[in-house]
C-alpha cells in the first residue's frame, strides 16, 4: 500500500494515517492489533508513531525497528576467536592472523607495511559487509546466497590481490557458524507483520515479509521526487559566496525559525564541516542543541590527552611531543615555560639531549614523566594486552578524570573493562603482538572508529541529525546547509575491494542504491513545514551548481505547469552602519637605548625603526618551532662550524679528505635520516669549495682567523659607552698583508650582487668593518657557497668608506632617539613581509592618509 503525499498533511497527520491504515487492515485480516508488529525504519520515529496510536485509542501493535526487536527477542551470540566481532580495529588484528600463512600477503607485509595495513582495513570492511548482508537474509537461503557469491567471484580468472582479499572476506563471513541475532525475527510469529518503508527498501524487512507464514503489509511511504510538483514544505534557498557566509546564513536561518515558533528545528548534518561552524555560532547565542550524529572519539579532549602521552612515549623522542604531553599532564608553571623556552632557544629536538643536561628547568617534573612512561618507551614487540596494561599504569589511578569523552575512550581501549573469557576480543588482546609504532597506530584506529555522543540536554530546540534520520519526524523546520552538487545527491561509496557491478551481483549495497536512498530522504524532507536549503555558489575559482535533487524538484514543477517551489530565502537581519575608525601610522618615543647593538639590531633600525623598537628595546621575538626537519639556517650554522674546524685544524695533505673529516666530526645533533638532504648538499659543495680554495691560495689568500667575536665603541659624545658587537665568519690575509673580511652565505649569488650594488644599504659588512676599526687596508666580500656554478666571491667595494658613512648615520639617528624623537613604522618594502611585529604596529589597519 502506497502512502503518498497528501496536500496540507503535516507529520502528525501522516502518522495518524499510518495508525488508521494499520488498524483497519489488521481488523480486515482478523489479526489482533496487540500481537502485530509494525517495523519502522529508525528508532527516532517510534515516539511520533506511539503518539498517533495513543491518540487513536485502544491497543497498539508492537512498534520497533528490525534490530531493536531482534535484540529484544534474544541476546547476540558472543564472537569466538577468529570470528568476526564487528569491532574493526580488533578484527584487523584477527585478519592479520588469518593472513599469516598466505605467502603473497606476507610478502606485501614485508615489502610495504603501509600497503599491508590498508589491505587489512579493506579486508575487514568487506568481511563486515558480507556479514551484514548475510544477517539480512532468511536463514534457509543463507547458504545458497554464499554459494552464489562464490560462483560469481570464481568467474574472474585473473584475480589478483584484491580478489584474493575478497575471497578471504567472503569465507571469513561464511565460516562464522553463529546464528545472527536477526534470525530470531524469522522464528517470531506475530499476528501480522507491517513494515513502513521510507528512505528505500529495507532488505531485512523485505525478507521477513516474503516468508508469507503470517499476514503481511508493506506501507510504502517513499515518494517519487520527479513527480512532486507541489510539496507540502515551503522550500527556500539561500545562495552564499563563501564558507563563512554559508555558516552564518545557516545559523541565522535556524534562529529565524525559532523566532517564528517552528521548534524543534532540524539542522541537517550533510556537510559536517559547515555544521561544526554553525554549532559554534549558535552556541554563542546560547541556543541549546542536541547532536544525534556525535563525533569520533579521536576528537575528544580525553583522546587528545591519551594520544599526547603515546606520542611522547612512542614518537621517537621528539621534544615537541614531550612538551605537548607535559603541558597536558601538569599544571601550568613558570618552570615549564622556562623549559620550553630553553628548548626553543637552543633548538633542542631530542628528549635524550634534555636527559643529559644538569640544572634543567622543571627537572623534577621532566624526570618523573620520563620515568612514568619508561615502560612504554622500551622497544620490541609485545602482546597487545601488555601494551594496554602499561598504558593504564602510565595514566595513573584516575585516568583521564574530568575530561569529556573519557568513559568512551577507556571503554573502547579496554582500559576500564575486561573482554569476556573465550571471546574474539580476549583472543586478539592476548595473541596479537605489536611494536611501538603498531600499537600507536592501533590506538589511533580505535579512537577514529569509536563514536562519542554528548549528553542529551532534553527537549533541545535544535537537533543536529543526518538527512535520513530526519524523515517523518515532527520538526517545525529543516535547515540543510550544503545543498550543492558536490554535497547533496552524490552520496555513495563502493566497497574498496568490489566494483559496483560485483557488489550488485553478490547482493551487497551499490552506489546507485545509496544515492537512491539519499534521494528518498530528500523527498521525505518535503513533508516538513519549511525546508531551508543553503549552498555556496563557488568552490574556489570554479562555479558550484545546485544539487541535482533541487533541479529535479524544479523540473517536476515545470512539467506540471507550475512555478518552481524553490523560492529565495529572506535574510531578516538588519544591516548596521559601522563608522570606520582608521589607525594612524604607529610611532613611539624611546629615550633608552640597549647597552649593546648587534649587526642585526642595526639592520632592524635601518629597515624599520618600529621593528627595532619591538625586537631590541621591548625584546619581543617569536618562539621558534621545534620542527623535526632541518631548516636551511641549521645547515648554515653547521656548515660554518665545519669550515672553521677544517681551517683551524688543517694539516698538509689531501684537502678533500680533511674537509670531509671535519664534517664527520662536527655534530649536528640530529638523526642521520633527518640530516640526509643537507649532507647531500655538502657533498655537492665539497669539490666546488676545494676548487675555489685552491684558486684563492694561488692568488696569495690565506686563512687567518674565523668565528671571531669582536666589539667596539665607535660613537662619541653621549653614545661613547654604546657597544657595537658581532661575530665575523672569517678573516683572510693577502700576500701583501691586507686583511679580507669573508662572510659565508648559502643564498643566491644574484641577491648578494644586488646587495653590494648599493653598498651604503649593506649594513652587515659595514658593521663588520667598524668592528675591525675600519682600517684603510681592509676589504670585504661575501662567499656564496650554494651556487651551482661553484663557490663565488662577491666583493663589497670600499667597505671602509661605507663603514664611516654608516657610523655617522647611526650616530645621528641614535642621538635623535635619546632626544625623544618618535620611532615610526615605515610599513614599506620587504621589511613588513615577515615581520612578527606587524600585528603590534597594526600595519594592515592604517588609514590611507
Amino acid at each position: 500500500m502506497n502512502l503518498g503525499l497528501e496536500p496540507g498533511e503535516n507529520i502528525a497527520g501522516f502518522w495518524r494515517r499510518v495508525a488508521n491504515v494499520s488498524a483497519d487492515w489488521l481488523a480486515a485480516q482478523d489479526a489482533p492489533l496487540r500481537d502485530a508488529v509494525l517495523l519502522l525504519p529508525f528508532a527516532q520515529q517510534l515516539a511520533p508513531a506511539r503518539r498517533a496510536f495513543l491518540a487513536r485509542g485502544g491497543w497498539m501493535p508492537v512498534l520497533s525497528t528490525t534490530h531493536s526487536l531482534a535484540s529484544a527477542l534474544g541476546p547476540t551470540t558472543l564472537a569466538a576467536p577468529q570470528q568476526i566481532s564487528g569491532d574493526a580495529p580488533v578484527d584487523a588484528l584477527a585478519a592479520d592472523a588469518l593472513l599469516a600463512q598466505q605467502t603473497w600477503a606476507q610478502a606485501l607485509k614485508r615489502d610495504d607495511p603501509r600497503a599491508y595495513r590498508l589491505a587489512l582495513a579493506r579486508l575487514v570492511e568487506t568481511a563486515h559487509a558480507f556479514a551484514r548482508a548475510a544477517g539480512q537474509r532468511d536463514p534457509s537461503g543463507r547458504a545458497a546466497w554464499f554459494n552464489a557469491a562464490r560462483c560469481h567471484l570464481s568467474e574472474d580468472a585473473i584475480g589478483g590481490a584484491e580478489r584474493a582479499l575478497t575471497w578471504v572476506a567472503l569465507e571469513w563471513a561464511a565460516s562464522d557458524d553463529r546464528a545472527p541475532a536477526t534470525d530470531a525475527l524469522f522464528r517470531h510469529r506475530p499476528s501480522a507483520w507491517i513494515a513502513l518503508q521510507a528512505g528505500g527498501p529495507d532488505p531485512l524487512a523485505q525478507a521477513l515479509l516474503a516468508r508469507g507464514d503470517v499476514p503481511t503489509l508493506l506501507l510504502n511511504a517513499d515518494l517519487d521526487l520527479d513527480a512532486l510538483a507541489e510539496p507540502v514544505a515551503r522550500v527556500e534557498e539561500a545562495l552564499c559566496a563563501d564558507f563563512e557566509t554559508l555558516a552564518q546564513a545557516s545559523a541565522v536561518a535556524v534562529l529565524q525559525h525559532l523566532a517564528a515558533g517552528r521548534a524543534p528545528v532540524a539542522l541537517i548534518a550533510q556537510d559536517r564541516v559547515v555544521v561544526r561552524r554553525v554549532r559554534a555560532l549558535l552556541g554563542r547565542q546560547g541556543v541549546p542543541l542536541h547532536d544525534e550524529t556525535g563525533w569520533t572519539l579521536a576528537t575528544t579532549p580525553a583522546a587528545s590527552k591519551l594520544m599526547a602521552l603515546l606520542r611522547a612515549a612512542l614518537g621517537g623522542g621528539a621534544v615537541d611531543d614531550w612538551l605537548a604531553w607535559l603541558k597536558l599532564s601538569a599544571e601550568p608553571s613558570a618552570a615549564l615555560d622556562a623549559l620550553e623556552s630553553l628548548c626553543r632557544r637552543r633548538r633542542i629536538r631530542r628528549a635524550e639531549a634534555l636527559d643529559a643536561m644538569d640544572k634543567l628547568p622543571a627537572q623534577a617534573l621532566w624526570q618523573s614523566r620520563r620515568q612514568a612512561l619508561a615502560p612504554l618507551t622500551s622497544s620490541g614487540r609485545r602482546p597487545l594486552a601488555q601494551w594496554l596494561f602499561e598504558l593504564k599504569r602510565a595514566l595513573g589511578p584516575e585516568p583521564l578524570a574530568g575530561l569529556e569523552g573519557s568513559e568512551g575512550v577507556l571503554n573502547a581501549l579496554w582500559l576500564s573493562r575486561n573482554p569476556w573469557p573465550g571471546s574474539a576480543h580476549e583472543a586478539v588482546l592476548g595473541d596479537a603482538r605489536l611494536d611501538g609504532a603498531g600499537f600507536l597506530a592501533w590506538v589511533g584506529d580505535v579512537l577514529e572508529a569509536g563514536q562519542f555522543a554528548p549528553s542529551d540536554p532534553g527537549s533541545a530546540p535544535v537537533v543536529i541529525t543526518p538527512l535520513v534520520r530526519a524523515m517523518l519526524r515532527p520538526f517545525g523546520a529543516l535547515v540543510l546547509p550544503g545543498a550543492d552538487a558536490d554535497t547533496l545527491g552524490k552520496q555513495g561509496r563502493s566497497l574498496s575491494l568490489l566494483s559496483d557491478m560485483d557488489a550488485a551481483a553478490v547482493g551487497l549495497p551499490t552506489q546507485a542504491q545509496q544515492r537512491e536512498g539519499e534521494t528518498q530522504a530528500f523527498a521525505q524532507a518535503l513533508r516538513a513545514p519549511v525546508l531551508t536549503l543553503l549552498r555556496c555558489t563557488r568552490a574556489g575559482a570554479e562555479p558550484l551548481p545546485a544539487s541535482p535533487l533541487i533541479e529535479r524538484l524544479a523540473a517536476a514543477a515545470r512539467r506540471a505547469g507550475r512555478e518552481s517551489p524553490v523560492q529565495p530565502w529572506v535574510d531578516q537581519r538588519q544591516p548596521q552602519a559601522i563608522v570606520p575608525q582608521p589607525v594612524e601610522r604607529a610611532r613611539v618615543a624611546a629615550s633608552l637605548l640597549p647597552a649593546a647593538l648587534s649587526a642585526s639590531a642595526v639592520e632592524s633600525l635601518r629597515r624599520c625603526p618600529y621593528q627595532f623598537f619591538s625586537r631590541h628595546l621591548l625584546g619581543l621575538n617569536e618562539a621558534d618551532e621545534l620542527e623535526a626537519e632541518v631548516e636551511k639556517r641549521d645547515y648554515g650554522t653547521w656548515l660554518h662550524a665545519v669550515l672553521h674546524r677544517f681551517h683551524t685544524e688543517r694539516q698538509p695533505g689531501d684537502v678533500t679528505a680533511q674537509l670531509r673529516a671535519a664534517a664527520d666530526a662536527q655534530s649536528v645533533g640530529l638523526d642521520e635520516a633527518d640530516f640526509l638532504p643537507w649532507q647531500a648538499s655538502f657533498e655537492r659543495l665539497l669539490p666546488r669549495y676545494v676548487q675555489w680554495l685552491s684558486g684563492a691560495e694561488l692568488h696569495g689568500l690565506s686563512f687567518a682567523d674565523g668565528e671571531l667575536d669582536r666589539q667596539c665603541t665607535p660613537f662619541d659624545g653621549p653614545l661613547s659607552e654604546l657597544v657595537l658587537r658581532g661575530r665575523i665568519d672569517r678573516i683572510d690575509t693577502t700576500a701583501e698583508g691586507q686583511r679580507v673580511l669573508l662572510d659565508y652565505k648559502t643564498g643566491s649569488v644574484a641577491s648578494l650582487k644586488k646587495k653590494v650594488d648599493e653598498p651604503y644599504e649593506d649594513t652587515q659588512m659595514a658593521v663588520y668593518a667598524l668592528l675591525m676599526d675600519a682600517a684603510p687596508d681592509l676589504s670585504a666580500a661575501y662567499l656564496a657557497l650554494d651556487d651551482p656554478g661553484g663557490v663565488v666571491t662577491v666583493e663589497h667595494p670600499d667597505v671602509t668608506a661605507t663603514a664611516e658613512v654608516l657610523r655617522e648615520g647611526l650616530q645621528t639617528d641614535l642621538l635623535l632617539m635619546l632626544a625623544g624623537e618618535p620611532l615610526g613604522a615605515l610599513g614599506e618594502g620587504s621589511a613588513c613581509e615577515h615581520c612578527e611585529a606587524r600585528g603590534l604596529c597594526r600595519r594592515d589597519d592604517w588609514s590611507a592618509a
